[in-house]
């Protein structure tokens, strides 16, 4: 029996993980994360040395601070 493929996003294959960057890159009013991305300022600076799993890692965060932070008018 075959084992089902895993499913990735557009722009991921393999090692490889898309940035989440959406070029809107600015700063919330705390300086806490971007508005667009909504990456911290570590995650940004250190997303092209961290390995696969550690993008993963900070991707599975995002929904959670987008919720946080609200509609975008309230930013």
């Amino acid at each position: 029996m075959r084992k089902p493929a895993l499913r990735r996003s557009a722009g991921e294959s393999g090692d490889q993980v898309a940035s989440p960057c959406v070029s809107v890159c600015a700063m919330d009013a705390a300086g806490a994360f971007c508005t667009g991305c909504f990456r911290t300022l570590d995650e940004i600076a250190l997303w092209s040395v961290l390995d696969a799993d550690a993008k993963r890692a900070v991707l599975a965060t995002l929904p959670q601070r987008r919720k946080r932070a609200g509609p975008p008018g309230s930013r």
